[in-house]
């Protein structure tokens, strides 16, 4: 099993001395968060609180992740970074294959790129991209992305996208794993079809037994059920040596853990956090 600390919206100062805590404290991985704008005027429902309500996402700082990763990858030797997710449709493919091939050549290939939709379609109108499309685009995306990355030249044609060959230079020495986020079917298809692994947003532990169950069941379906894929879920059982037994008898390779309530302003020092992260390590994932 593989541990992975999540911290986000908080004071940017934070990030590199928790990075460097994460690493020497054996976690294996760190989430970063995407966000582009927090609209003035929305009645879009966020998907991820009980009511609803967005209003917490107001004014906290998100870094661009494509920033961010090799920034933080300059202070760590070994730490994994994993989008978490990047709003994929709401991009061009072919710069999002440019800025991912790059934070993976800089980080070494301690890049993994988590992606997902946008549940706001203001992002979509902002950006310019067609928010009905985004499904069946965010699939032909993941193929450019892939195609690209890999080397040579490459062209596409699809239903939405339509590349002349083109290459790219520099890309990294071995793939970039693209994991796939959502609990949805069409998610879980995508993510078992074309991901390298899925992307667990938390919530019901029913739930997460569920998109389990289905995964291998549609990674069996696509022929893929040998093929190696990442399992990175965000679970109550990952806080115990017991729990994390249970998650990895399911077939989860990576737990995701944080200390402090995301949707709750960020009232905790740096301090505070790197002693929350290192007690996690000493009671679990030393004993794993």
């Amino acid at each position: 099993m593989r541990f992975t600390f999540a911290e986000s919206m908080c004071d940017p100062s934070h990030y590199v001395p928790l990075v460097k805590a994460a690493e020497e404290a054996g976690y294996t991985s760190f989430t970063v968060p995407d966000s582009i704008c927090y609209p003035q005027h929305s009645d879009t429902r966020y998907p991820y609180t009980p009511d609803g309500s967005r209003e917490f996402l107001r004014g906290r700082p998100f870094i661009e992740p494509f920033s961010l990763v090799p920034y933080l990858a300059a202070h760590t030797e070994r730490l994994r970074y994993v989008t978490f997710v990047l709003k994929l449709p709401i991009r061009n493919p072919v710069l999002v294959a440019k800025s991912a091939s790059s934070v993976a050549v800089l980080t070494g290939n301690r890049f993994g790129l988590g992606v997902g939709l946008s549940p706001w379609p203001e992002d979509f109108v902002v950006t310019g991209q067609d928010w009905r499309t985004r499904g069946p685009r965010t699939d032909e995306m993941i193929e450019i992305i892939r195609g690209l990355c890999a080397g040579g030249f490459f062209s596409y044609r699809g239903r939405h996208y339509e590349i002349p060959p083109i290459e790219i230079s520099p890309v990294p020495d071995r793939p970039i794993p693209i994991l796939v986020g959502g609990h949805s079917e069409p998610a879980l298809r995508r993510a078992a079809r074309l991901g390298d692994g899925w992307m667990h947003a938390g919530g019901d532990p029913a739930e997460l037994s569920r998109c389990l169950h289905r995964l291998k069941q549609l990674r069996e379906e696509y022929g893929r059920a040998s093929d190696p894929f990442e399992i990175h879920v965000i679970s109550l059982d990952g806080f115990t040596v017991d729990g994390v037994r249970r998650l990895e008898e399911q077939g989860v390779t990576d737990v995701i853990v944080g200390f402090r309530n995301a949707y709750e302003p960020d009232t905790m020092t740096v301090e505070q956090k790197v002693d929350a992260l290192r007690r996690f390590a000493d009671a679990v994932i030393a004993k794993v």
